[in-house]
């Protein structure tokens, strides 16, 4: 029970918005009573958060290349733009929405994006860059980026433009497109 109820959680605060989507509208749409929701959640917060922490989920292991692996998340960004149904990053939509600096939730979105700039971080540091710290900023930075174009524009092809900037910088920072492993 509690699984759905954070299913529909998730399908509404992100199809909605956080403050658009009451625990009335949860309930109704899982087919229990409030009741009944206040049982698994004690609060609309805790609900919150077992939404976000269900959507913070580690990075994939792959056998692909480093550099490949981060081109790639510029693609899988482009592609999930295009399928209409993309409203930004959820964990800022939470953020931005509850404007509440200690809620849990921001918690959860600062792991959310540490997780994803220390996984570019291992990347980087796999091709042998030597500056993958603060590069593993930089290509965070082009991702959050091209989330808020394609959202301010409606246009997947801004994470084409935030992959080719990505490019640069790894050109920039010495990282050979061709090279597949660190060398030994």
């Amino acid at each position: 029970m509690q699984e759905r109820i954070v299913e529909t959680a998730d399908r509404l605060f992100y199809g909605q918005g956080i403050r658009a989507v009451g625990v009335d509208t949860i309930a109704a749409e899982t087919g229990i009573s409030k009741r009944t929701l206040y049982n698994h959640f004690p609060s609309k917060d805790d609900l919150i958060v077992a939404y976000l922490a269900r959507r913070l989920r580690p990075v994939p292991e792959s056998d692909r290349p480093p550099l490949e692996q981060i081109l790639g998340a510029f693609d899988r960004l482009e592609r999930t733009v295009a399928t209409g149904v993309f409203r930004g990053c959820p964990f800022v939509n939470a953020v931005a929405e509850l404007k509440e600096p200690a809620h849990a939730a921001n918690k959860i979105a600062l792991a959310f994006k540490e997780q994803r700039r220390v996984w570019f971080q291992d990347l980087l540091g796999q091709l042998g860059c030597k500056d993958a710290e603060p590069l593993s900023m930089q290509l965070q930075i082009l991702i959050d980026g091209a989330i808020a174009a394609a959202i301010v524009r409606g246009d997947p092809k801004v994470a084409a433009a935030a992959r080719e900037a990505a490019r640069v910088l790894l050109k920039a920072a010495g990282v050979n497109p061709s090279r597949k492993k660190a060398p030994r």
